[in-house]
C-alpha cells in the first residue's frame, strides 16, 4: 500500500498530527502493516512540498503540528481511488523468486522449501481466520474485515499455488525416472547385444 495515498486518505477525516496518522493507520489496517513514525514525517513533508497537504498552527512543536488536505490533495486522493492496482506495479514476490531459485540450484531441495513454507502459511491462514471471526463478532469495524478477507484469500491463493508447485515437482520427479530407467534399460539392452555379437 502507498503510505503517501494512505496519509491523504486519513487526512480526508479531518486535520491529524504525525502521531495520530500512524495510529490511525495501524487500526485501519489492523497493524498488518506496520507504520514507522519517522516514514509518516518524512511522507508528510514530501506531500506538504508538492502542495497536496498544508501544515495548520496549534502544534507545542514539529512533532505536534497538525496536517490538512489541500484541494489538490483531494483530487490526488480522488485518482487514487479511481486507479486500478495492476499486478505488475505490486513488488516483487520473495517467495516465488525463492521457489524458482531452489527450482534450478544444485543440491536445493524444492521439496523441503514447499513443505516448510505451507507450515507457514498455514499457520497464518489460521491465525487471519480467528482473527476475521473475532472482528466479525465485534462488529463495530469495517476496514480491519476488509484487510483481513484479503489476507484470507492471498493466503489460500499461496496454499493452492504451493500445491500446484509440489504436483510440478512430482511430474518431473516421475519424468526423470521415468528417462533414467529408459536409459538404463536401453544401456543394458545395447550391452547385451554386444555381449551377443562377441
Amino acid at each position: 500500500m502507498s503510505i503517501r495515498q494512505g496519509i491523504l486518505a486519513m487526512l480526508a477525516d479531518g486535520p491529524r498530527h504525525g502521531y495520530q496518522l500512524r495510529v490511525d493507520f495501524e487500526e485501519r489496517t489492523g497493524s498488518t502493516w506496520p507504520l514507522n513514525i519517522g516514514q509518516v514525517y518524512t511522507t508528510l513533508s514530501r506531500l506538504e512540498r508538492d502542495g497536496l497537504v498544508v501544515a495548520l498552527d496549534g502544534g507545542d512543536d514539529d512533532t505536534h503540528k497538525p496536517y490538512a488536505l489541500t484541494e489538490l490533495g483531494r483530487a490526488e486522493l480522488a485518482a487514487w481511488f479511481a486507479t486500478p492496482v495492476h499486478r505488475e506495479d505490486r513488488p516483487r514476490d520473495e517467495l516465488a523468486i525463492k521457489l524458482a531459485m531452489a527450482a534450478e540450484m544444485p543440491g536445493a531441495d524444492l521439496h523441503a522449501v514447499v513443505q516448510a513454507q505451507r507450515t507457514d502459511t498455514m499457520r497464518a491462514l489460521q491465525d487471519y481466520t480467528r482473527l476475521r471471526r473475532a472482528a466479525d463478532a465485534a462488529g463495530d469495524d469495517l476496514s480491519w474485515p476488509i484487510v483481513l478477507d484479503s489476507l484470507i484469500f492471498a493466503t489460500e491463493a499461496e496454499v493452492r499455488w504451493l500445491d500446484a508447485t509440489e504436483e510440478r515437482l512430482a511430474r518431473r520427479r516421475a519424468t526423470t525416472a521415468r528417462t533414467t530407467s529408459d536409459g538404463a534399460a536401453e544401456a543394458a539392452a545395447t550391452a547385451d547385444d554386444g555381449e551377443a555379437v562377441r
